[in-house]
């Protein structure tokens, strides 16, 4: 039975159209020619070409250059029904790589485009799901979400903690307050690959913890024992926790946060590690590199993004090549440089052209070694390059 139109619509520009048709989950405030009513910032829109041929629903947001976010190229009633739909098509495929088992009780569970659902982060945390909307239309949604959470995650659910204060603009929403949705909990301690983390999701980075990286801090246990680390950016020490267990001769944490280095060095002692291994330095990254008199074997970059917006590319790329150039530097021959950008504006191309750059600098013979991504639960939609945020290089280093 066809689905008779019930929302406002969104009619596009002659021309405009190509990009849905390559299923591009965005579109751009100049793609529009008009709209059919006075859209509220959050709404439900459906998309039409020029014709009026249907082409896809999503959520409609004021300002900014991204004006609807789809999540359906289908006609859909966008009821609870659908909700849930999409909330278990996401736990069935983290079911299916084997989330949470005895060793992980932490993934990620619903990852944006990559899930269908723009705008929305869901992160599990051993039974606490911390939400966390980049757009209105999926912040209104989120009791809505909360009653499809406890529907399809039943017992494996404790807690729904909102932490989307930090990722919605208030002059679109008011003052917002981070809070529980349903149940109770408190930031506790999970595990990752039989590792212990505490995870403070209401006063930590992002929703808490870097889920993203776990697969990329596995492989390094691969090749760091009886190395000398540093964890540069190290936050709450996930990549030393790693490098310790897999006998490192000695890692150095550096944050220019006393507060992770605080978390750091509690979860050097959750796992047992010998702190005299270990050293959680607070200062700038780039002033220890330019400073200290230590070599190293192995060495982390994993900075916080340096460009959220294409304005800022340029001066993220100078900032990239520097700091990739002065770690470079610090390495003895032999040794491996695992360096990362989670700036979305600044993809993989340009990446790697800054850091060769870099390495040209130096003048040191460096290998790639492999081109890393972010963890197997936050898949990316392949019709959406921009949702390729986190991305990496390992290097040898003669």
């Amino acid at each position: 039975m066809a689905i008779e139109q019930q929302y406002p619509q969104i009619i596009l520009k002659p021309k405009k159209s190509a990009a849905l048709s390559r299923r591009h989950p965005w579109i751009f405030s100049g793609a529009i020619l008009k709209q059919t009513d006075a859209i509220q910032e959050g709404a439900i829109v459906e998309v039409y070409s020029h014709k009026g041929q249907y082409l896809a629903t999503g959520h409609y947001q004021v300002g900014g250059s991204i004006s609807v976010r789809i999540f359906s190229f289908e006609k859909v009633i966008c009821d609870a029904k659908f909700w849930k739909s999409k909330i278990q098509t996401a736990f069935a495929y983290r079911q299916a790589l084997g989330f949470p088992n005895a060793a992980t009780n932490v993934f990620r569970l619903v990852n944006g485009e990559g899930d269908g659902m723009p705008g929305l982060i869901l992160d599990y945390y051993n039974g606490t799901v911390v939400l966390q909307a980049h757009s209105a239309g999926m912040y209104l949604l989120k009791m809505e979400l909360v009653s499809a959470l406890k529907t399809v995650l039943g017992k494996h659910l404790k807690a729904v903690y909102d932490k989307s204060a930090e990722t919605l603009p208030s002059k679109v929403m008011g003052e917002l307050q981070n809070d529980y949705l349903d149940g109770t909990s408190a930031p506790g301690v999970v595990l990752e690959n039989g590792k212990q983390f505490f995870v403070d999701w209401e006063r930590g980075q992002k929703t808490g913890f870097f889920i993203d990286q776990r697969d990329n801090r596995q492989y390094l246990s691969q090749l760091t024992k009886d190395k000398k680390v540093l964890n540069a950016f190290c936050y709450s020490g996930g990549f030393s926790i790693y490098a310790l267990q897999a006998g490192a001769a000695l890692v150095h944490s550096a944050d220019s946060s006393a507060k992770a280095i605080d978390w750091t060095n509690q979860n050097v002692a959750l796992n047992g590690l010998e702190e005299a291994n270990h050293e959680a330095i607070i200062t700038d990254v780039y002033k220890h590199l330019n400073e200290t008199t230590q070599s190293y074997n192995f060495i982390i970059l994993d900075p916080p993004a340096y460009a959220k917006s294409f304005k800022a590319r340029h001066k993220a790329v100078q900032g990239y090549k520097r700091l990739n150039a002065k770690a470079l530097q610090k390495i003895e021959s032999g040794g491996y440089l695992f360096t990362f950008s989670c700036s979305g504006v600044v993809d993989q191309a340009l990446f790697f052209d800054t850091i060769r750059a870099a390495a040209i600098e130096v003048k040191r013979e460096v290998r790639v070694v492999r081109q890393v991504g972010p963890a197997i639960c936050h898949p990316i939609n392949i019709y959406h390059p921009e949702g390729a945020y986190l991305k990496g290089l390992l290097l040898h280093v003669k």
